[in-house]
């Protein structure tokens, strides 16, 4: 059975345009992936909220996972604010088992993200955890929480997003994406 570490965001300070934080859109995002991840038979473990980056990575690197799997949203820089939207997907440029996955990922958030030809798979050298993970690792940017069409996108796909992330694992893992039974 697949094994995925979860980790949503624990930024707290990156806040919405249009209210909430980063770290409680995206925690959503992880708990409507939940149903999902289990009725295609992937296990997960989640960060927690108030942990430190560090603790994470050593969390991910203390276990036998196949795939670290982070949910972000970006921030444009100070002089472009608002300006900037689109979904991202990035990955270790050394490893092409992150860049499968981020190419997957990409593929099906472009299935709901209004524009698609915005959405893309990057490579980066320079994130800590892509870097400093063990498994493939990637670290999907939703969209810009400070440009109010991406920030709204965001809060009024929680689930689709999450079926979609879900799908890209069960994708990724060569195994049927299951949709979980209704109540």
């Amino acid at each position: 059975m697949p094994r995925v570490y979860l980790s949503p965001s624990l930024q707290d300070y990156n806040l919405f345009i249009n209210g909430g934080t980063e770290e409680e859109y995206v925690n959503l995002v992880a708990d409507a992936m939940e149903p999902y991840l289990l009725a295609s038979g992937i296990e997960f473990t989640r960060n927690e909220p108030g942990m430190s980056l560090s603790e994470v990575i050593d969390e991910a690197n203390n276990g036998d996972y196949d795939v670290y799997f982070s949910i972000h949203t970006s921030t444009a820089p100070p002089s472009m604010a608002g300006m900037l939207q689109g979904a991202e997907t990035l990955y270790y440029v050394r490893n092409p088992y992150g860049a499968e996955l981020a190419e997957i990922v990409s593929d099906n958030l472009q299935n709901i993200y209004p524009n698609p030809e915005i959405v893309r798979a990057t490579p980066t050298a320079s994130m800590r955890e892509l870097t400093q993970t063990t498994s493939p690792a990637v670290l999907v940017e939703l969209g810009y929480n400070d440009n109010a069409k991406d920030a709204q996108w965001v809060k009024d796909n929680i689930r689709p997003i999450a079926k979609e992330l879900s799908r890209s694992l069960a994708e990724y893992f060569a195994i049927p994406f299951v949709e979980p039974e209704e109540d």
